[in-house]
């Protein structure tokens, strides 16, 4: 019998791909989304899909804005990807797609057809969809979940800033698929408190880190003024040219 994948073993995985230091209010939500990815990714019921896929680049790109040095974001995500044993770049494709069809349609059209995937197309976003409510047992995650939501924000960016919209679109949507409806409101009402709590902790970051720029700045002024005076003595004048002049 082959011997599961231990966390130990994806951190040490990730970071042998990626051995540069992460920013320390990042690290904790790296590994965080590390370690969800991971007990997925050996529970013998979970099976990966584009909609999860779509969940990991959402929660990464989000959570990830603003990062320093900005080279390193896709460092770090390959290295993510890499150590559950997935593969970066196919997430990204699997993840535009989804938008990119999601795009085209309406939350009301789109609900509308849900609740008729016995009849939906085998292809795209619905055929994904028909495919995973025809399972006999499903892998539900959190990841699952806001891949959803990411669909439902690119049909109408209004719908995920009303509580009450997005009810309105999630209850039908978690039945057509057999998901358990009161977790996944739950999932994404935690999510998007994360979102906003992370990017009230970006702020407080960005301004301590602006505070000890202006200190450093004003102690380089302070030791270039201590410096002058030394520098603008004028050069000793030469006493054999004076008195030569004086005796012409």
């Amino acid at each position: 019998m082959k011997d599961v994948r231990t966390v130990s073993d994806t951190k040490r995985a990730f970071y042998a791909a990626h051995p540069r230091p992460i920013n320390s209010i990042y690290r904790r939500v790296i590994e965080e989304l590390m370690v969800e990815m991971h007990l997925l990714s050996v529970n013998v019921g979970f099976q990966y899909d584009p909609l999860y896929a779509l969940g990991v680049v959402t929660v990464f790109d989000k959570f990830m804005q603003g990062y320093r040095p900005e080279r390193d974001i896709d460092s770090i995500f390959q290295a993510l990807c890499q150590s559950v044993g997935g593969d970066a770049t196919h997430y990204r494709q699997q993840a535009e797609q989804l938008r990119s069809e999601a795009s085209m349609m309406s939350p009301d059209a789109f609900v509308e057809q849900m609740t008729s995937l016995s009849v939906a197309s085998g292809e795209g976003l619905m055929g994904q969809l028909r495919a995973i409510a025809d399972r006999e047992t499903f892998k539900y995650s959190r990841l699952f979940g806001v891949g959803l939501l990411t669909i439902l924000e690119h049909m109408n960016p209004e719908v995920v800033k009303s509580n009450e919209m997005l009810e309105k679109y999630l209850k039908p949507m978690a039945d057509a698929l057999k998901l358990p409806a009161e977790k996944l409101q739950k999932d994404l009402e935690v999510y998007r408190s994360n979102l906003d709590k992370f990017a009230q902790a970006q702020v407080v970051m960005a301004d301590i880190m602006a505070a000890e720029r202006k200190r450093k700045e004003q102690r380089q002024k302070d030791r270039a003024a201590t410096a002058e005076p030394a520098d603008a003595t004028p050069a000793p004048t030469d006493p054999t040219s004076d008195s030569s002049s004086q005796s012409e």
